[in-house]
């Protein structure tokens, strides 16, 4: 069975490599859209282009501001030209897991086909930087950043994988790439892991979201919340000790969620 990832990226030089690395091990091959990244994101990833699991690459014009609406409509064009049997919509800070025991990510799609299911949820469990151990910002920030929370703002949250045959017209734009819509979506009854990456030090922080100029239009119909808002000073890290810790992703725990992310709920005490 051929899974592909729909992957959009913009600067994501820290992430990039471990993403499509990741990706690859699972089973899974990708195609980026690269929205005129500045930093070496595209030579990266051009490493992964010859047997390293990623099919394409294309840029994507950029008129000075993120539009993430375009993106996600590119992705559906992709969804609908590319020759797949499920697609993931991903982004290149998020690692994908499938439940224990069901080998590989799209080995793990493949038995949800067997079981006629045609879509997937990932419950997301957000990885972020403590006043305890505040920089995690160099090549193995995966065995050191272990500090994170579940997040599920809405049920299901995450829903951003699906069969192709079930879906020829699939629709990701109208839910800011939450959920994936169709008719005759059956979603599979155990959510996936998703572990995501917010950011790896208030430098970082930084450098992706304040330093980034979101499309007007968007921010006024409230996508990217905080991320547009949020200033240099509004990065207070949390302590070790109001987070959970992993040592395996075996003993992740996504009980008793938080609706908010930690930064947006520093905003809003602000």
């Amino acid at each position: 069975m051929r899974v592909v990832a729909l992957l959009a990226t913009y600067n994501e030089q820290r992430f990039i490599g471990d993403c499509l690395e990741h990706l690859h091990e699972q089973g899974v091959e990708t195609y980026l859209v690269d929205n005129c990244s500045t930093d070496e994101t595209v030579a990266i990833a051009e490493r992964f282009l010859d047997g390293g699991g990623l099919i394409g690459i294309e840029e994507f014009p950029r008129d000075g501001v993120y539009e993430w609406g375009r993106l996600l409509r590119r992705k559906e064009e992709l969804a609908r030209d590319l020759e797949a049997d499920w697609f993931i919509h991903t982004d290149a800070d998020e690692l994908r897991l499938p439940p224990a025991g069901l080998g590989t990510l799209a080995e793990a799609l493949a038995e949800v086909d067997r079981q006629d299911y045609n879509a997937v949820n990932f419950f997301e469990l957000t990885f972020l930087p403590t006043r305890d151990a505040p920089d995690h910002d160099h090549p193995e920030f995966q065995q050191t950043l272990r500090t994170y929370y579940p997040f599920c703002p809405f049920f299901p949250h995450g829903l951003r994988a699906w069969k192709a045959s079930a879906a020829p017209e699939p629709e990701i734009a109208s839910s800011g790439g939450h959920k994936v819509q169709f008719p005759g979506l059956r979603m599979y009854p155990e959510s996936f892991f998703m572990k995501h990456y917010l950011f790896l030090g208030v430098p970082h922080a930084v450098e992706k979201y304040v330093q980034r100029e979101y499309d007007a239009r968007e921010v006024r119909t409230g996508w990217h919340g905080w991320r547009a808002r949020v200033k240099e000073s509004d990065f207070i890290l949390p302590s070790r000790s109001e987070l959970r810790f992993t040592h395996t992703d075996e003993d992740l725990d996504t009980s008793e969620p938080r609706s908010r992310h930690y930064v947006d709920e520093q905003l809003a005490a602000i």
